[in-house]
C-alpha cells in the first residue's frame, strides 16, 4: 500500500509542475524568436531518446553496425529523408526490424 500512495504523489507531483509550466508560459506573451527557438526542441530532444535504445547494448557497449535495429533505423532514416513523412518513416523502420528479426 506504501508503494501506491508513493506512485500517486509523485504523479500529482509531475502533473501539477507541468500544469504549473504551462499556465505560467502564455503563448501569445512569447516573442518570434522565442517561438522560433522552441520549434527545434522536439528534434533535439527525440535523438537523445532514441539513439540510446538503438545503439547501446544492455550492458551500455556500442552495439555492432549489424544490429537489427541499427539497420533498420538506418532504413527508416534514408526513408525519411526520400519521402518526408513521419508516419511512412516510422512504418518502414519498424517493418524493416520486424523483417530483419524474424526472416533474417
Amino acid at each position: 500500500m506504501n508503494i501506491w500512495i508513493s506512485i500517486i504523489i509523485a504523479g500529482f507531483i509531475n502533473y501539477f509542475t507541468r500544469l504549473g509550466s504551462i499556465l505560467a508560459i502564455k503563448p501569445n506573451k512569447l516573442g518570434p524568436k522565442t517561438k522560433e527557438l522552441l520549434n527545434y526542441v522536439p528534434s533535439a530532444v527525440f535523438p537523445a531518446i532514441i539513439f540510446p535504445a538503438v545503439f547501446l547494448s544492455n550492458e551500455g557497449n556500442l552495439v555492432e553496425f549489424n544490429d537489427p535495429k541499427v539497420i533498420a533505423i538506418s532504413i527508416a532514416f534514408l526513408f525519411g529523408i526520400f519521402t518526408k513523412n513521419l508516419i511512412l518513416t516510422i512504418i518502414s523502420g519498424l517493418t524493416s526490424f520486424w523483417i530483419i528479426i524474424f526472416f533474417v
